[in-house]
Formats: C-alpha cells, structure tokens, sequence
C-alpha cells in the first residue's frame, strides 16, 4: 500500500510578475510627453470607432442595461448613447463599441492585440467614481488621469505580449485585456499593492477566451465584442477585491493548478523589457482602414494598385501577396466568408476590395459589397507566401514593421510592378503623415453620431491638450453622451 503525501498548505508569497504589474501601477510616474500627446490620440480615435460603431444594429443590440429600465445613481454614461449604467455594463458597452469594427490602435510582437480595449474599463469607472465623488461634495477625476491610466494600461497589455505568444496555446489576446483593466481598475479604486496583486491574480484565475471565435470555420462576431466583455470582467474583479475578496498569490506559478502549468505548457513569460511607456509611444493607430493590422500595408499596397488593375480585372491571371508569418497564420483563407467579422479578418478579402474598388471601408465588408462575385474571382488567383524579413521585422524592436507586398500578373504574360510597404500609416515612423488622417477620421465620426455644432465643440476641446487634461471626467463623458 502506498503512502499518500499530502500537500504543503503554506501560503506562498505572491508570484514576481503580480507584483512587479503592482509597482509599475502604483509607483511608476509617466514623465514622457510624447506618450501624453499620443495617448490624447489614442482617445480620440477609440471614440470614433465607437461612434461609427453605433450606425450597425449588430453592435448596438448589445448595448444598453441588461434589465431593462435599471436605473443607476452616478452611473457611466455609454459616449454617443443616452445610457446611463453601473460601470461593469458601461465598461462592456464603451469596450465593445471601440473594438466592434477593427478599426482601433493596435499592437503587434508575439501577441498581438488592441490595448485601446482598456478604454472601456477606464473611461466607465472614472466617470462612475467622479459623478460619486461629486454627489459627495469631493474633486472629480481629471482627464489626465484617464490618459494616466491608459498609457499604464498599454504597457502591462504590449510588455506581456512582446514575447508571450498566448495565440501558439489557443488563447485569446483579450486574456491581457482583462490583466491590464484590472490593474488600472484597482489603482483607480484606490487599492493598495497588495490589494492590486490580488485584483490581479483573480484575472490570470479567472476563465480565458479562446481563439475559435476568429479563426476559420468559426469566425465570428464575437471577436467584436469579446473586448468589452475582458474589460467591463477587469472593473468586476477590483471592485470585488475592494469588497474585501482575497487574492490566489500563486495564481501563475502554482504546481499543478496554476496558469503557467495548466494553460502555458509549464513555461514561464519572458519578458523584453521593463514597465514604462514604450506601447503608448509605439503603438500602431489604425487610421486609413478598418482592416486587421497584419493587413493594413497589403490594403494600401492594393490601393497603389488599383489604377492599374482596375479596367483588366478580367485579364487577371494570379495575384502574389507576400506577408509575415503571423498574417498567413490568423488571416489567410480560402472559401466562403459568411459574416462581415470573417471578411475583416480575411486578408484576401482585404486586397481585392481595394483592388476592385480603389477603397476599403466599413461598409466593404457588409453583404451589398461582399456580394459582388469579382472579389471571389480575386481571391481565388492569389497566392500567400511569406517574406522572411517581413517576418524577421515585424518582431524587431527597433522597427516593429509590418511588411506586405502586392504584384498582379495579367495573362498576357505583363504585370505590374511589385508595391511593397512595409510601416503602415499608423506606425510611429509615419507619426507626422498619420495623425492629420486621424484627426479627419475622428472629425468624420463625431458627425456621424452628434450634430455639427456639438461635434465641433468636441472636436476642438480634444485637439486642445492641456484644456482636455484639465477636464473633469463626468464633464467630458456629458459632452459625449446623447442628447
């Protein structure tokens, strides 16, 4: 008969990674301007990727209190909506309407993801504990301390994911949504370390999506708002921590149960580089197309194109688009495509769009445009191959580039010259040619959602720094509600 060994119930300390996401939380200052000015336009942008949002019932059925006609006292209002909510639900709303249309920052390394995700929690919960801290005759939040936070959240989002490739184990980026809110959260409560540590480890604890919902054959418009549900669960794991709940200190390491043994394959992170702001200052603004981010230079390259192709579609013979590996490993597909979240997540799709049609829009990807029977044509004389140094690139810190190349070959035996790109418009290093496309973009969306001179008057108070950063965060959050 063997002997059982029972297990050693000593409470073990918490594991480093918690505590070190605790002290860059709680102890880092943000000194970089640059990553002030950039997450101003990280901002900007969300919200007017909420606010396109709003014109597709698919987003908007997901909107509003889940029971009807729940009233909440000092609750967040939804921007663009006359929503008024507990600040889980509004973190929900705000999060999935920002990510609803792939059009929002973006950041690229081993994971990938789109750490502008962490607006939603931020922007509801600063707004819920302002309007509370006003009803109690205290000092609201200040838009700075939204900034603060999100330049804070990047970080804990885009370090983890330099090189951590939670995508190779099945997992959804959004697990790091979830990690970075519920950091930001716990500091915006007014949690201590320890308190934060404990916020923490209850998200790497907690159930993480998996990546079926954007992959083929099960691409769907969950990946729309699978965001906002790992944001709004950030803000619900620190109040409940705030409440008293104790934290699973071991919640990474723990033999066995933790979440490096059960979902990690026993490995361990890496970890690149310290906490700082080196996301915000080199995160990757998605302006000219609401088209995954692996494909925006193939987008472009297409456009480039398009003069060329545009009148002898039909004496195309084969199209050659070369990438990264990461682009043919999540986007690359064959046959049909049976929603518009499976078109914007096909980067075939994404190239004879602009091909055909000289544009790629949101509304390419609904079934008016997707109906016409030259973008399957397209899509079917393409070949995918990929670049080495596309690949190599895109994983470099120094560059972070995100290569693709389009060549068209006619069957005359002519073909076009081979466009290659290889930083997007988003990219840092296209900073000066990017932000006034993207204070156009935000412009274009704040009319589409508010009256000319409303959306003016926002306008101008986002594009004027030190009046935003001096804002009360319930003041802002009333100019973006709807009348």
């Amino acid at each position: 008969m063997s002997r059982h060994v029972a297990d050693a119930n000593v409470r073990p300390e918490p594991d480093q990674e918690l505590v070190d996401i605790a002290n860059y939380i709680v102890d880092d200052v943000i000194e970089s301007d640059e990553a002030y000015n950039t997450a101003r336009y990280c901002l900007m942008d969300s919200l007017g990727c909420g606010f396109l949002a709003l014109r597709f019932p698919a987003c908007t059925r997901h909107l509003g209190p889940i029971a009807t006609g729940t009233v909440v006292p000092n609750g967040a209002k939804v921007p663009g909506t006359r929503f008024q909510l507990d600040p889980v639900k509004a973190a929900f709303d705000i999060g999935a309407m920002i990510r609803w249309l792939d059009f929002n920052d973006t950041w690229l390394a081993a994971e990938w993801g789109h750490p502008s995700d962490n607006l939603g929690a931020i922007l509801a919960l600063a707004d819920y504990l302002s309007r509370k801290s006003v009803s109690e005759g205290k000092t609201p939040l200040m838009m700075r301390d939204v900034l603060t936070s999100m330049i804070k959240a990047h970080e804990v989002q885009g370090v983890l994911a330099l090189e951590n490739s939670f995508n190779r184990v099945g997992l959804d980026h959004v697990i790091l949504v979830k990690v970075a809110s519920t950091a930001v959260a716990a500091q915006m409560l007014g949690l201590g370390k320890d308190q934060i540590i404990d916020a923490i480890s209850h998200a790497w604890v907690d159930g993480q999506s998996l990546r079926t919902y954007r992959h083929a054959p099960n691409t769907g418009s969950r990946k729309s708002w699978a965001a906002g549900d790992a944001t709004s669960r950030g803000v619900r794991l620190a109040m409940m921590v705030a409440n008293g709940e104790m934290g699973v200190p071991s919640a990474l390491s723990a033999k066995t149960w933790g979440f490096y043994d059960v979902l990690f394959k026993g490995e361990k992170f890496k970890f690149q580089r310290p906490y700082g702001a080196y996301v915000m200052e080199n995160i990757l603004l998605k302006i000219s197309f609401p088209a995954e981010f692996h494909a925006q230079t193939a987008v472009e390259c297409a456009i480039k194109l398009h003069p060329e192709v545009a009148d002898r579609l039909d004496q195309i013979d084969s199209i050659e688009l070369t990438t990264q590996e990461s682009a043919l490993r999540i986007i690359s597909k064959d046959g049909p495509l049976h929603s518009p979240a499976d078109r914007d997540h096909c980067l075939q799709y994404m190239v004879a769009v602009p091909l055909i049609y000289g544009r790629l829009t949101v509304d390419d990807y609904e079934d008016e445009v997707a109906s016409d029977p030259r973008i399957d044509a397209l899509r079917e004389k393409m070949r995918c191959v990929q670049n080495d140094r596309f690949t190599r690139e895109y994983l470099e810190p120094d560059k972070r580039a995100i290569g693709n190349s389009v060549q068209v070959f006619f069957t005359d035996g002519t073909a076009t010259e081979r466009v290659m790109i290889d930083y997007p418009i988003g990219h840092r290093r296209r900073r000066d040619e990017g932000i006034p496309l993207l204070e156009k973009k935000f412009r274009g969306a704040l009319t589409t959602c508010f009256p000319e001179g409303k959306s003016g008057r926002i306008y101008d108070l986002c594009l004027d720094r030190q009046k935003l950063e001096t804002t009360a965060v319930n003041e802002f959050m009333d100019m973006m509600a709807k009348e």
